[in-house]
């Protein structure tokens, strides 16, 4: 499902965190639970945010460029929307790491509403869908 080199990336991530958990609490040998909790979450927030990136960007609901058939209605009035160009947009989510998506942000031709990333309402997948340019 995934390609090789996502793959990859998440096995090397996640060997990171095994190896820098390991040399982490060596160099803290009397640390509380919760200062290994912490450290340990740090770690694998990292691994969360890149898998989560990932997995967003897998999808072609995002795609706009297909036939009019094919494309996600709007939300507010039904048309279906237009693909316009890519636009990068930065999330943080749980501990404090970012996401960057890379996607076209729909408009519809109609209403002039807009969505980016598509979202649910839209047949386009998870998310929340927007009615103003974020």
């Amino acid at each position: 499902m995934w390609p090789e080199a996502v793959e990859a990336r998440w096995r090397e991530l996640s060997e990171e965190v095994f190896v820098g958990m390991k040399e982490w609490r060596i160099q803290h040998p009397k640390a509380t639970f919760r200062e290994i909790e912490s450290a340990l979450d740090e770690r694998l927030g990292r691994v969360r945010a890149r898998m989560l990136q990932d997995a967003a960007l897998a999808t072609a609901a995002t795609d706009f460029g297909g036939r009019e058939s094919e494309r996600p209605s709007c939300p507010t009035c039904g048309a279906r929307l237009e693909g316009r160009a890519a636009e990068t947009r930065s999330l943080t989510v749980q501990h404090e790491q970012t996401v960057r998506l890379t996607r076209r942000y729909a408009e519809c031709p109609a209403c002039g509403a807009g969505l980016f990333p598509p979202g649910r309402g839209t047949g386009a997948g998870a998310g929340e869908s927007r009615t103003e340019p974020v």
